[in-house]
């Protein structure tokens, strides 16, 4: 059975600037901590990143999956599933933007997650694993759009 996780954040940055920040999935490993690569595989009929593998560190070890990428609701939603994964049987999710009332410059994120590993584990181990996906998926991600 897949975990589940929400969470939500406003940044400082606008909308249009988080999108291109989420969008450059290339760019990632030099703001997200505990990713080592991505890799664009396949671009959509429009040439937009579709399919992208990662490298992760993950509990003391290296783990590779990848994303599909959705853009059927694009710039407001950016939704992936997983298409492969060597400890991951399912990795999907989505980040929600929209514009603060009065504020431009801001946006307010809504991270969502399922997350079902091959392997079982206990679930202290699970709860940090989740603090280091949630810290990457969104404080990480507010540090590197706020400098």
């Amino acid at each position: 059975m897949a975990d589940q996780t929400t969470q939500h954040m406003v940044v400082g940055a606008s909308p249009e600037r988080t999108w291109d920040v989420l969008t450059d999935f290339e760019d990632y490993p030099t703001w997200a901590q505990d990713l080592k690569s991505a890799e664009i595989v396949d671009l959509d009929e429009e040439g937009r990143p579709r399919d992208v593998a990662f490298r992760a560190a993950a509990m003391g070890r290296s783990t590779s999956y990848t994303l599909r990428y959705d853009y059927s609701k694009a710039p407001q939603v950016l939704a992936w599933r997983l298409l492969r994964g060597d400890i991951t049987r399912k990795l999907d999710g989505s980040y929600e933007l929209a514009p603060v009332d009065g504020d431009p410059d801001r946006t307010a994120i809504t991270y969502h997650l399922e997350v079902d590993l091959l392997v079982p584990l206990p679930g202290f181990v699970k709860r940090r694993a989740e603090n280091r996906l949630l810290a990457t998926a969104l404080r990480q991600l507010r540090s590197h759009l706020e400098t």
